[in-house]
């Protein structure tokens, strides 16, 4: 079904745009197929919450998965990336993903459709949607590299990384208002792979591409003037997220390599006291106890890892790469209030052509006013998102720790409890010849 959107039109684009949408590494640039989201891809109070990982009975996340239920109800699209697929030719090697969409919004003409991407066509969409809309808040995408020590090329570890990115890249763009209705994300979901080839040859040439980067540059370089004391208070606010967030992402990297690291040890640790048990006949009994916790201790730590790496590790480095996604779309911003004000310096001082330069102004002053209208709508829902995001991934560690302690404490005193012995045991071990 299409979708009715109550907005200001852009005096470039067709879309419309709302006044409020609230509703260690190593480069590898020979392949863009190995990457984990990208830092070149490009906060109105919200605590909405959105529980999307799985929970256990009782927990506290699952009296917040209700929200998640109803979204889903009013959804018009669902996405679905999986089954990557490793292709070799005479000159690359590189990774396809299924991309799966079935919608009922009437500008598709099928239900259901099945395509293969790579990486590099997930790039071109991100690519152009900032293009076609400079001042909304695109998803970012997996950034490259390596994980240091990896063995295989295309780790199994690091594609299924990698593809869990990508699924939510597409769905952030399905679940926009806004984006989601392009007709560059639809010919993505929707074009067989030779298709979408001759469609991104339709885009603008290179020397257009050339001709708008010097002028952002030029406006980046001559600065704005007056900007309006929202948007200074939003690049406040990100400059702030991106230290804060920046910092956990690398204390919670570093705790987690420590922990595997710990985790190390501790399956070299058990089987110590298992062989000391065949030279103390006496205390046999206890260093095959204390083996057996520290076995069942190995396997909860390598769970509880293992949790950590898929739930809190992946959020906050997500949200890393938003910051810088935040700052670029600010500099946009920027840039065009910038040269409408340039614009309207050079009006002040020239004494011909002014009707020509007086309806350019006109125009520019329209471009400003919707790129500030859009970006204010999406901020709202970014920050909405961010927090739910965040407040889902913290809860889900805080269970998920509690659960691994009392575990262990459990082991550990059921041990104590299996090694008491009653008094009159004791007496008679005292009084035993």
């Amino acid at each position: 079904m299409s979708r009715t959107i109550d907005a200001v039109v852009s005096p470039t684009q067709t879309n419309t745009i709302p006044a409020d949408i609230s509703g260690q590494m190593l480069d590898l640039d020979e392949d863009d197929d190995l990457e984990v989201f990208s830092k070149d891809s490009t906060l109105a109070d919200g605590n909405m919450f959105n529980a999307s990982m799985p929970t256990s009975p009782g927990s506290m996340v699952n009296q917040c998965k209700f929200e998640e239920d109803e979204e889903s109800d009013s959804k018009d699209i669902f996405i679905t990336v999986d089954n990557p697929e490793s292709h070799v030719t005479a000159i690359e090697t590189f990774i396809t993903y299924r991309v799966l969409t079935k919608t009922t919004r009437s500008e598709f003409d099928n239900s259901e459709y099945e395509v293969r991407r790579r990486y590099q066509d997930f790039l071109w969409l991100k690519g152009k949607l900032e293009d076609t809309h400079s001042t909304l808040i695109v998803h970012p995408l997996p950034e490259k590299f390596v994980v240091k020590g990896m063995v295989e090329r295309f780790n199994g570890d690091f594609i299924e990384t990698r593809r869990k990115a990508l699924h939510k890249f597409l769905n952030r763009v399905a679940d926009h208002p806004i984006l989601s209705c392009s007709e560059d994300f639809k010919v993505f979901l929707s074009a067989q792979a030779w298709e979408l080839t001759t469609y991104k040859k339709q885009g603008p040439g290179f020397l257009s591409r050339m001709g708008e980067t010097v002028r952002a540059v030029a406006n980046s370089v001559r600065g704005v003037k007056n900007r309006p004391e929202e948007f200074t208070a939003i690049q406040e606010y990100v400059e702030d997220f991106s230290n804060k967030i920046g910092s956990l992402d690398k204390v919670t990297q570093r705790i987690v390599k420590e922990q595997k690291e710990y985790l190390e040890e501790l399956k070299e640790y058990g089987p110590t006291y298992t062989l000391w048990s065949g030279s103390e006949e006496e205390l046999a009994e206890q260093l095959k106890g204390v083996a057996g916790c520290i076995e069942r201790c190995c396997k909860e730590t390598e769970e509880q890892v293992g949790h950590l790496s898929d739930t809190l590790v992946p959020v906050l480095h997500e949200y890393v790469l938003c910051a810088e996604t935040l700052k670029a779309v600010l500099r946009r911003r920027d840039n065009i209030q910038a040269e409408f004000e340039a614009k309207n310096e050079a009006l002040a001082t020239k004494k011909v052509d002014r009707d020509a330069l007086k309806e350019e102004i006109d125009k520019l002053e329209d471009r400003v006013e919707w790129a500030n209208n859009a970006l204010k709508g999406d901020w709202g829902r970014w920050q909405r998102s961010m927090r739910g995001d965040l407040k889902s991934a913290f809860l889900s560690t805080a269970e998920k720790n509690v659960d691994y302690y009392e575990k262990c404490l459990a082991v550990w005193e059921t041990f104590l409890l299996s090694q008491r012995t009653e008094p009159s045991e004791e007496t008679d071990r005292d009084n035993t010849p």
